[in-house]
């Protein structure tokens, strides 16, 4: 099925509760946003896929199950069944039940979304189960010898392409180009051996890397890939059979960007959400299930995609996807597809790659080419939001290789290439270190596996105290192309992907 334009039609189920209340109704589905300030509920209602707003009276009823509770409580990603009156106004709201993982990161500010509900050891998705570039793994080596982890298994043929992998059950995902054809490609995590292979396109080719950029994303029993040149399928997971496909960029009225397109789409609920950067539509949210448009945003100045992947993140009570595109970073309504607010700080004019990091209330970003990372505050409410800057930095001038956030530090690959450590708030450098190189790097029981592009693989402690190195080894079997896949930690693993072949060690 290919992606078709227009508004997926609402179909709400009305039903009378009470014969004073005759025009009540009751709605199911799930919280995408609440603020506490207007007292305003979003929800995806499951009937339809329609997204409904409801303002709580001020003696609302709020229960968690049986017990009783309170409007405070409600998070994105919880069920949820919400009884209305003839104002269409909330008069009891009770909680079903919800995602763990979105109801934790809700509370912790860092809401990234997660793909299918993933189980420990799995990695469903680029930066992980909840995109934050945080593997849950623990019980992991403390130290490397100094040959470095053993070498498991060496999985060659993957085609070429600077994808990483995606680790769900015991199949790993992938992407690749092989001969004139861009392939998404499944694998038994236990062998080693193909599983299937799906084509996607045709095949991407350009100066700096053929290939497609994206990694696959798992949610349920489904897989879904953007190649480079546009094409975006939704297959079956188990055997490889396309669901729905199409080109974002021909739908949606773009041109391909400089190094193709290099963005993973983000699952969020039922909604895939991705950047074709085209004048009908910069930001679009797609129904997972069947590729029909939900909705589009466009950002005005109808700016083309950047090179990064969009987070989702609930900042003053609103579900939002925050991305770059080529001219800065912007904050999307998840249930509207409304533009919120947007920022040019951390932007540069050449090519925004790293995807932001998202903690309470504010957001970091950072590029490459010499502009280097910026804080923003986000402040409002569903009604209207901005973001003013905190600091602007060139002490984190973050290219491609991904950052991560511990504890109020922010850890990442500065160009020319010093691996630093700074204060989140207010942006100084705490410590930093030149000896593994420019690279991207992923954090894991209290170390980051840090993957230098033309050099060694370190594993550095994650902490602010000082750089401690705790093993380090010489990749072997290198291509001639940079190192730019980013290292994957899952299940006892580390999974380096290089081109054509797939290395990996045990850690654990």
């Amino acid at each position: 099925m290919t992606i078709r334009s227009g508004l997926v039609a609402a179909m709400l189920v009305a039903v009378a509760v009470m014969p004073r209340l005759a025009e009540a109704a009751v709605y199911q589905g799930t919280v995408t946003a609440y603020s506490a300030d207007s007292r305003e509920l979003t929800m995806d209602v499951t009937r339809g896929n329609a997204s409904r707003t409801f303002v709580l009276t001020e003696t609302a009823v709020v229960l968690e199950g049986t017990k009783k509770s309170s409007a405070d409580q409600l998070e994105p990603g919880q069920m949820v069944t919400v009884t209305t009156n003839s104002k269409n106004e909330a008069t009891r709201v009770v909680i079903r039940g919800g995602s763990a993982p979105a109801r934790t990161q809700a509370r912790g500010g860092d809401d990234a979304a997660d793909a299918g509900g993933s189980l420990p050891g799995e990695w469903p998705q680029y930066r992980g189960p909840r995109r934050d570039n945080k593997s849950a793994e623990t019980g992991l080596l403390k130290s490397w010898p100094e040959s470095g982890p053993q070498l498991a298994m060496t999985i060659e043929g993957l085609g070429e392409a600077y994808s990483s992998v995606a680790i769900v059950g015991k199949r790993l995902y992938t992407m690749g180009n092989r001969g004139n054809d861009e392939y998404l490609l499944a694998y038994d995590l236990e062998t080693g051996d193909e599983v299937w292979a799906t084509r996607t396109g045709d095949a991407y080719r350009e100066g700096q890397g053929n290939g497609p950029r994206g990694t696959p994303v798992v949610d349920g029993t489904r897989v879904y890939a953007l190649g480079a040149n546009g094409d975006l399928v939704c297959a079956e997971a188990d055997s490889g059979k396309p669901v729905w496909q199409g080109n974002i960029l021909r739908e949606f009225g773009g041109s391909n960007i400089v190094w193709g397109i290099s963005e993973t789409p983000l699952i969020d609920g039922n909604q895939l959400v991705c950047t074709p950067g085209g004048r009908g539509g910069t930001v679009v949210a797609l129904d997972k299930s069947s590729g029909k448009l939900v909705w589009k945003a466009q950002v005005p100045g109808d700016p083309q995609a950047a090179y990064s992947s969009a987070i989702a993140a609930t900042i003053g009570g609103v579900r939002q996807y925050v991305n770059f595109v080529h001219t800065g970073l912007v904050g999307i309504e998840a249930a509207t597809g409304r533009v919120l607010w947007g920022d040019r700080t951390s932007a540069n004019g050449t090519a925004n790659c790293s995807s932001a990091i998202a903690v309470q209330d504010v957001v970091f970003s950072s590029t490459g080419y010499g502009t280097g990372g910026a804080l923003v505050r986000v402040s409002g409410s569903p009604r209207g939001m901005q973001a003013s800057v905190v600091y602007a930095t060139k002490e984190m001038q973050n290219h491609h290789g991904g950052m991560v956030e511990l504890d109020g530090y922010l850890y990442g690959s500065s160009d020319p290439g010093v691996l630093r450590c700074l204060d989140l708030k207010t942006g100084n450098v705490v410590w930093q270190n030149r000896s593994v190189g420019k690279g991207s790097l992923t954090y894991a029981d209290g170390h980051l596996y840090v993957r230098s592009e033309s050099g060694p693989v370190a594993l550095v402690e994650a902490s602010p105290k000082a750089y401690v190195e705790k093993g380090r080894f010489d990749q072997p079997q290198r291509s001639n192309r940079p190192a730019w896949s980013h290292p994957v930690v899952a299940g006892g693993k580390l999974y380096l992907r290089d081109q054509d072949k797939l290395l990996v060690y045990d850690v654990k």
